[in-house]
């Protein structure tokens, strides 16, 4: 049985290639593997957030997991400010971070170009993205494709520390879902789908109603030939779309190619739509009979505990390790 972690920002609502992106596939997953499943609250906060509206958004992503499939009983869903050991480790592997490679991020250039003033958590928060994984002894960690830079900063800080120290940490591996791992804008269809867009016509979200998903796919950047093919050099507008209807479905981009040959974008689009829709509905009615109830609260706790008993005991692995604190003596 391998183990498998993946955290989430609560940093604004999720959107469908959060979905089928990542949430879709937890739920096999979980079935014959040990899960940790994490609200990451405190990588959010590497970028200026509203406590108020943070609060809601752990919450409401917590709900979403559970609406989404993910089993409580059968996997530990928990967030990461409640469990301590997420940050201790964070700050025992920033010691043999170095700045360079930190610097290297794609993430962070991206997220730092252009400002005055830039927060020194942005800088550092993949050495507690290391930590996050590193506790539980993880094996595999499904991630987009764009996290994969972090993914392979943690492996190198494992594999450090085992040959400073002691060789305590398992060496993660990444696992990149093939088919939507990469939702694209419907506006911007070279650029990612993003929950943190300006443009609200670019993202559908989860929580989305029938007509918002509607409208938004109507309008999705296309091109003028009229042709549905999947071409992503060439018709990434239309590509995007395909695979958006092929994550939903389980269908094959082929498949969908040959039964709207000759048919023009808007039959095409009111089917995707369509699929969108009947992907989304019982998550969100499950969500919405969640989000309100002690039930979820119930759950959340329970999650955090089994966290924090697996987590505490690597953690105490890796302070021996590194020589931090006293020995404990046995008790007579």
């Amino acid at each position: 049985m391998n183990t498998i972690f993946s955290g989430i920002q609560p940093s604004g609502s999720l959107t469908l290639g959060n979905y089928l992106g990542a949430m879709k596939h937890f739920v096999s997953l979980q079935e014959n593997n040990q899960c940790y499943f994490c609200v990451v609250d405190q990588h959010a906060i590497t970028v200026p957030q509203d406590r108020l509206k943070l609060r809601e958004n752990i919450k409401s992503l917590a709900a979403l997991y559970i609406a989404s499939g993910i089993n409580p009983d059968k996997s530990v869903l928990f967030i990461q400010s409640e469990v301590p050991a997420h940050t201790q480790l964070g700050w025992m592997l920033q010691t043999i971070s170095y700045i360079g490679e930190l610097e290297r991020m794609t993430q962070f250039k991206d997220k730092s170009q252009g400002k005055e003033a830039v927060s020194a958590g942005l800088l550092t928060y993949p050495p507690l993205m290391a930590a996050d994984i590193l506790l539980y002894n993880t094996n595999i960690v499904p991630v987009g494709d764009d996290q994969k830079q972090h993914l392979e900063l943690t492996r190198d800080l494992a594999q450090r520390f085992n040959h400073r120290f002691n060789d305590i940490f398992t060496i993660p591996e990444i696992s990149i879902p093939k088919v939507g791992a990469r939702i694209m804008s419907l506006q911007e269809p070279t650029k990612k789908m993003s929950k943190s867009d300006d443009n609200q016509k670019a993202s559908i979200f989860m929580l989305d109603t029938e007509k918002q998903i509607e409208k938004k796919i109507k309008s999705a950047v296309t091109d003028s030939d009229g042709i549905v093919q999947y071409d992503k050099e060439n018709k990434p507008g239309i590509s995007n779309l395909l695979t958006i209807y092929a994550s939903c479905t389980g269908e094959s981009i082929k498949e969908l190619e040959q039964r709207y040959e000759g048919k023009g974008y808007g039959e095409f689009k009111q089917d995707t739509a369509n699929a969108v829709i009947e992907t989304l509905r019982p998550i969100q009615e499950r969500y919405n009979a969640l989000i309100k109830s002690d039930e979820l609260d119930d759950l959340l706790d329970q999650g955090a505990d089994k966290a924090n008993f697996t987590a505490n005991k690597m953690l105490r692995k890796a302070k021996k390790a590194m020589g931090l604190g006293r020995v404990q003596k046995k008790k007579k």
